[in-house]
């Protein structure tokens, strides 16, 4: 049995920036585990720019960030082809490589294995099973790895962010984007995205929007969407997916860490521990989905916090607060609050909700109201609470909530 001081599980955008960071702060002794043959996390297949600004001060494409935040890695070490299995009490990580299986163990673990998307299979859309379906991933690693193009005429299914790295692939591939179809009446990307999609794509933006069949054989031919107007057929050759990320938290379902059944990653405090203090998380494994400068702040601020953990600056939690999503909050993390809290935070508190609404986002310790603002509330939008440890110190559990929710 190998053993390390950190061991980071994925090498994506959070797991090579506390690897990078790691190194900074004087931990030499750190290993990646990444299961793809090479690093660089998703960003590796979305081609198009978009990318590193708020990182290295550059506009990159997807593989020229990839490829940067491998080489600010450099002196440590990164073994690819190398799927971890299993994680145990200890520190211990279980691994399959083309050579075998092979036990390590560390002082600190760090979970950064992101997340991926939900398969038309989950989200419960009938119709035949051509080709020509595809959700955002196999899309761009088509496009952008394979050089093929894979349909003439697509439609997009959603509409936050990663629905526009869609199109932004689909353009690429010389693919014209007929429609984007988003199940609520409001386009869930932040600003002018429906005017974007419109101007820039000359593709029909329809809300309130459902997708009841895929239709076609061998190929799809289109697919048949309910809207408020009624029922109609969009032609088309090709129908991607998009978004509804979970956390690929496969290695979770049979370790010894709590999971959060509503974000479905684990259940972390403010310095991004887990229920094992062994044990650290970062990234969109905790919850889905965020930009990849988000992943890449968090992988940061984990390393730093694992130093401290590791030179004793970080005790042993004493009590927690425990925060409970209730109603329209699809979920909140971290999901406790560890005292004493003698660090900056590594994580901040975010939340989502289940579907767009205006009231007073609040939250609630017991008949206590310790923080409360009134609020717009979009699916897939970042909402961060000002809530610090220290608000909470004699609270065991707190409930976050909308009071006089109004749907939007």
């Amino acid at each position: 049995m190998s053993t390390h001081e950190v061991i980071i599980v994925g090498g994506g955008p959070a797991g090579l920036a506390a690897a990078t960071e790691l190194r900074r702060l004087g931990i030499r002794d750190v290993v990646v585990l990444e299961r793809e043959q090479q690093a660089g996390g998703v960003p590796r297949h979305c081609g198009h720019p978009g990318f590193g600004w708020r990182e290295f001060r550059r506009i990159l494409s997807g593989p020229a960030y990839a490829e940067r935040l491998v080489a600010s890695a450099a002196g440590v070490p990164v073994r690819t082809g190398t799927t971890v299995t299993a994680i145990e009490p200890g520190g211990v990580v279980q691994t399959v490589t083309p050579k075998g299986r092979e036990t390590l163990r560390a002082a600190r673990v760090l979970l950064a294995t992101g997340t991926r998307e939900t398969p038309r299979s989950a989200q419960l859309v009938s119709g035949t099973r051509p080709s020509g379906v595809f959700n955002t991933g196999s899309l761009q690693q088509l496009v952008y790895l394979a050089k093929v193009k894979p349909c003439t005429r697509a439609v997009v299914v959603g509409s936050e962010l990663v629905a526009f790295s869609s199109l932004l692939t689909l353009r690429h591939a010389g693919i014209r984007a007929v429609a984007l179809l988003e199940e609520s009446d409001t386009v869930l990307a932040p600003g002018p995205a429906r005017l974007a999609a419109s101007v820039l794509f000359g593709t029909q933006v329809i809300t309130s929007a459902r997708v009841l069949a895929v239709q076609g054989s061998p190929r799809v031919t289109g697919v048949e969407i309910e809207h408020p107007g009624g029922r109609e057929i969009i032609a088309c050759d090709g129908v991607v997916f998009s978004g509804r990320f979970v956390p690929e938290a496969a290695i979770l379902r049979t370790s010894h860490l709590q999971v959060d059944p509503r974000s479905g990653g684990p259940v972390v405090d403010q310095y991004a521990r887990t229920t094992d203090s062994l044990f650290f998380a970062a990234g969109n494994l905790l919850r889905p989905v965020e930009a990849s400068w988000t992943a890449w702040t968090e992988g940061r601020a984990a390393a730093r916090a694992i130093a401290a953990s590791l030179r004793g600056n970080l005790p042993e939690a004493q009590h927690h607060t425990h925060l409970e999503a209730r109603g329209a909050i699809r979920w909140i993390s971290p999901q406790r609050l560890a005292h004493p809290a003698p660090l900056p935070v590594a994580l901040p508190l975010n939340l989502r909700v289940t579907h767009p609404l205006r009231g007073r986002l609040r939250v609630m310790a017991g008949t206590t109201e310790l923080w409360s603002e009134r609020r717009r509330l979009l699916p897939e939008r970042r909402v961060l609470l000002p809530l610090s440890a220290e608000q909470a110190t004699s609270v065991a559990e707190a409930v976050i909530d909308v009071a006089d929710p109004v749907a939007l």
